[in-house]
């Protein structure tokens, strides 16, 4: 698989920007991540490529860096892949099993290299249907190009949040990401709207022929008016144009067909366009404190029950 965008150099920089500043490692890299009260940090490095990794160089790195664990959250490995299990071996020689992960473990992957009568044909009918029913009425999708249409993106994304009640990050990280790849053209907003209403809104990446889909809101208002199948459908085409060949719709529910399950809901619009549900290799942790690592593990612990909660 490509090098996953949060590897890349340009993503260690807006995060480095966003205040978890990223140490690269030969290839790979990890933020770091303060642990309260303490000066200790975590080492967070997803999407990794596990045969990349000079497994003596990083866990140096991580000691001089005060990290108590360098977590390999989500690795860039299929289950079903052929590597898979070389993989697997080569996390268990050097780590543990991670406890949680961060990255959903399942994504849709749509292949975009075919033409856009193909991409229509294996879409769900129900999709073809509701991207006519968008343009009959009047609903048109533009890309975002100044602050004004990235406020409108992160209202929109605000608002969705509330209403189904999951963590959205503060709007400052937003605006970094934004202000740090858009200018280098690797981040794209597109805003879908009908009479200059906004109605839905996404926030794109683009990374080695790879098109990411990680943000996104809708307008409680209208949604009868399938904006976001539209939108969807205009980020494909989008991703054509720029030369991307797969489209990484950045997670999904484990299992598709389990309507009880929260993603349900998004996991059933992106498998409409045709993609591929895939599921990933587990996450581990490589362990450098032992004794520091254990009382993390604890306070997350007890943090993500009190979230849950919450709920």
């Amino acid at each position: 698989m490509a090098t996953h965008i949060v590897q890349s150099p340009q993503w260690g920089e807006a995060k480095t920007k966003c205040g978890t500043p990223a140490v690269r490692v030969g290839t790979t890299q990890y933020t770091l991540h303060k642990m309260p009260y303490t000066g200790y940090f975590v080492a967070n490095s997803p999407k990794v490529d596990p045969f990349e990794i000079d497994w003596p160089a990083i866990k140096k790195s991580a000691e001089e860096h005060s990290a108590v664990v360098v977590n390999f959250d989500i690795p860039n490995i299929l289950t079903n892949a052929n590597n898979a299990r070389g993989a697997e071996e080569l996390f268990k020689k050097y780590c543990v099993r991670a406890p949680r992960n961060t990255f959903a473990k399942s994504n849709v992957i749509l292949d975009i290299t075919k033409s856009e009568e193909e991409l229509l044909a294996n879409m769900h009918k129900k999709h073809r249907y509701n991207i006519g029913i968008a343009q009959r009425k009047g609903v048109s999708v533009k890309e975002g190009k100044n602050q004004e249409d990235f406020d409108l993106f992160f209202d929109l994304v605000k608002k969705t949040a509330e209403r189904q009640k999951y963590f959205v990050r503060p709007k400052r990280y937003y605006q970094t990401i934004w202000n740090t790849l858009a200018p280098i053209g690797m981040t794209h907003l597109l805003i879908a709207q009908r009479q200059k209403m906004p109605l839905a809104a996404w926030m794109l990446f683009t990374y080695a022929n790879v098109l990411y889909y990680p943000y996104g809101g809708s307008a409680e208002e209208h949604k009868n008016l399938q904006a976001s199948t539209l939108i969807g459908w205009e980020a494909i085409k989008l991703g054509k144009r720029l030369g991307c060949q797969s489209f990484d719709m950045w997670g999904a529910a484990d299992n598709p067909n389990d309507e009880h399950d929260p993603y349900h809901g998004f996991t059933t619009l992106k498998i409409r366009y045709g993609g591929k549900h895939v599921t990933y290799i587990d996450s581990y942790d490589l362990v450098i404190n032992k004794p520091a690592y254990d009382l993390y593990n604890a306070a997350q612990n007890i943090r993500w029950k009190l979230l849950k909660a919450l709920k």
